[in-house]
């Protein structure tokens, strides 16, 4: 016989049996009621898994909010630590651009020196050149200064200044500088030119005594008929 088979035969048969076998309703009864689940265990069982439930819930809380405050404090480590960046970050810049503006100062103060060194060296150069002129040929060295109002040297007016020797009737025009470029080399060339026509003479020899002559400006001044000396040592006997 199947279990269905059982059932259904339970169905028909017990309600009548219940009814005429007292002892068997009381087995029955009591096997029920061992078997069966009553209001109060189930209410007890399902307090105890509410409160676990609970009890899981705030451990999970717990967690969660521990989590959260660990999240919090690494956030506000990362938010100090990106300010401290930040404000390095602009220390910095404002430390280069600092250094940017001395070092600025330092070379402008540097060129303004070398530039005032280089008027008073060249100003030595020329007396020193002078001086040993005056001494091994026994010669004077005149230096004028005069006012080009036709802006023959320069293109506009302005003062020039050249050497000149007087010898035996002859008028050597000079140019002592410490270093001699090819636009040097025109430039004493077209103070030549001033002179001898603001004077009516013409130079028995253009001479230029440097240290310093750059290799383009040799030409141009051999082309001129301009004599070049390294010293005042290599000028020929006047």
């Amino acid at each position: 016989m199947s279990v269905e088979e059982i059932k259904a035969k339970l169905q028909a048969e017990l309600p009548a049996l219940l009814q005429q076998d007292e002892g068997f309703r009381e087995w029955l009864e009591a096997l029920i009621r061992r078997n069966a689940v009553s209001v109060e265990s189930f209410d007890a069982r399902f307090d105890r898994v509410l409160r676990e439930l609970a009890a899981d819930r705030e451990e999970q809380a717990r967690k969660w909010d521990e989590q959260t405050r660990k999240w919090d404090e690494q956030t506000s480590r990362w938010d100090e630590q990106t300010s401290e960046w930040h404000e390095q970050h602009r220390f910095n810049r404002q430390l280069l651009e600092e250094l940017r503006q001395t070092r600025v100062r330092q070379e402008q103060a540097i060129g303004a020196l070398g530039a005032r060194w280089g008027l008073a060296s060249e100003a030595s150069f020329r007396a020193a050149l002078k001086g040993i002129l005056e001494k091994s040929f026994g010669v004077e060295v005149i230096n004028v200064n005069e006012f080009d109002d036709e802006g023959t040297v320069f293109g506009v007016p302005d003062q020039i200044e050249i050497d000149i020797i007087v010898q035996n009737g002859e008028l050597i025009l000079c140019e002592l500088k410490s270093s001699m470029s090819k636009s040097d080399i025109y430039t004493f060339e077209r103070k030549v030119q001033y002179y001898q026509r603001r004077h009516g003479r013409t130079a028995t020899r253009k001479i230029v005594i440097s240290p310093m002559v750059r290799p383009e400006a040799r030409p141009v001044a051999e082309r001129l008929g301009i004599e070049i000396f390294g010293s005042a040592d290599e000028v020929s006997a006047l």
